[in-house]
């Protein structure tokens, strides 16, 4: 171990100085999120929405599977627009209209050159200048605004609707039919879509910043990138670019010599070794992976073709039971857990043989049960992310048994946590294997950083 010290004080030091990064910028996350107001009035003190129904609106966009569908604030898939950026231009063109009608009486784009810059004028400082107010926890909105917004919120509730009238754009975007059945949720889905425009479009601090940085870019309130962005962009590729360099000058240059190469073994280790009973029980995890691996390959060639066919599959009206947002969710999900059973498998099948090539007591009983969970956790989740995007699934059991509607974790918070416990349950399963390794004589530091990984 002492030959290593240095290395293993070099990588303990990274680990460090890495993650207390991490750990101080994702609380940065939390700590300057974009408020929710507590209530949204009008000039006269009326309540237009709350923190409750923007939240319910978020709920409404994560049960069908919104991050496969569109995205928000740029995050999620691009079959669909980026809902922020397509509400804001809306909701900008309907106030440029409204302005147009009370100030000249006439259309928008009949107005003159000069008259329209006056109204864009007006329209960014109408929209740059933040009057959301802190001590009250409200947001204050003029009455031209409610109005643009009202007429805003139409088209969504007629988009994830039935109106035939939009029935090409829902399959341009490959949307089923009555994507949210509910006239409820689909208002409340518009509050949240214009919470999002709002944080995108308001300043952080006067002169400075929206609470998105200026994204996503809308050259009519000068949305466009923060010299702070660019700057930042470039010294963090110039960073990488040097990191990389100085990774490689320091191995070709600063190292002494040359570690010998080992004497390869004229026969394999592993495979004279005589499988336990664990081990043989992994062979239905492989065929897990195989049969995942399969489906995700299927899945992504079928989800591919609603890129082309927003609407079906040559011909077939498949969007009403497996639409778009829940072929790319189990598409992804799919990866991921064959991905995952891959995994572990591979560390139950290391961990015999690095105990001696022989198991600690119960290994076989402890491979079983965390296959049958795995099998449960796949089949429920699928089976929730079903009965959540077909809107079957009660709307108050949608983000915990559904879809939590996040990029990459598409299944319910309840199967989250079941997966993340069963995660635990194998580390105790490897643990059992590989800490009396470090009893035998030699060198552990390979198995050290083994067990560390």
């Amino acid at each position: 171990m002492a030959g290593y010290r240095k290395l293993w004080w070099l990588l303990i030091c990274i680990l460090a100085i890495t993650f207390s990064v991490l750990g101080y910028f994702g609380a940065e996350v939390y700590r300057a999120a974009p408020p929710i107001p507590a209530k949204v009035v009008d000039q006269q003190g009326k309540v237009l929405m709350t923190k409750d129904s923007i939240l319910n609106g978020q709920t409404a966009w994560q049960s069908v599977g919104g991050m496969q569908l569109g995205s928000i604030w740029g995050h999620g898939a691009y079959q669909a627009p980026d809902w922020t950026a397509d509400w804001l231009h809306r909701e900008l063109m309907v106030w440029l209209e409204l302005a147009a009608q009370d100030e000249f009486g006439v259309s928008y784009a009949s107005l003159t050159a000069s008259q329209q810059n006056a109204l864009q004028f007006a329209l960014k400082q109408a929209y740059r200048t933040n009057s959301y107010d802190k001590t009250t926890d409200t947001l204050a909105l003029s009455d031209r605004r409610v109005q643009a917004i009202m007429q805003t919120a139409e088209h969504y509730i007629s988009l994830f609707g039935d109106d035939m009238a939009l029935s090409q754009t829902r399959a341009n975007y490959a949307m089923k039919n009555n994507t949210l059945p509910s006239l409820q949720r689909r208002q409340q889905l518009t509050q949240f879509f214009f919470w999002t425009a709002w944080a995108a479009s308001t300043e952080r601090t006067p002169d400075g910043a929206t609470y998105t940085n200026n994204w996503p870019h809308e050259p009519l309130i000068d949305n466009r990138p923060t010299a702070e962005n660019l700057i930042w962009s470039l010294v963090s590729i110039i960073l990488l670019i040097a990191g990389v360099g100085g990774l490689i000058w320091g191995w070709a240059f600063l190292r002494k010599h040359d570690e010998e190469e080992p004497a390869a073994p004229k026969l394999d280790p592993i495979a004279r070794l005589k499988l336990t009973p664990s081990q043989k029980a992994l062979g239905k995890y492989i065929l897990v992976v195989v049969a995942l691996f399969t489906l995700q390959v299927f899945l992504g060639g079928f989800t591919a073709h609603y890129t082309v066919e927003g609407d079906g599959f040559y011909g077939l009206n498949t969007t009403e039971w497996l639409p778009y947002s829940l072929a790319r969710t189990w598409h992804v999900q799919a990866a991921m857990f064959w991905i995952a059973t891959g995994f572990l498998a591979a560390g139950l099948f290391l961990a015999p043989i690095i105990n001696g090539g022989k198991d600690p007591k119960f290994q076989k009983l402890g491979v079983d049960v965390l296959f049958w969970a795995l099998v449960v956790l796949v089949a429920g989740s699928f089976a929730g992310n079903y009965f959540a995007i077909m809107q079957i699934m009660p709307e108050h059991l949608s983000f915990w048994f559904g879809h939590q509607g996040y990029e990459y974790i598409d299944i319910g918070r309840f199967w989250q946590i079941i997966k993340y416990v069963g995660v635990l349950f194998w580390l105790v399963l490897m643990l059992r294997a590989v800490v009396p390794a470090f009893k035998a004589p030699g060198d552990k530091n390979l198995l050290a950083l083994f067990a560390a990984s």
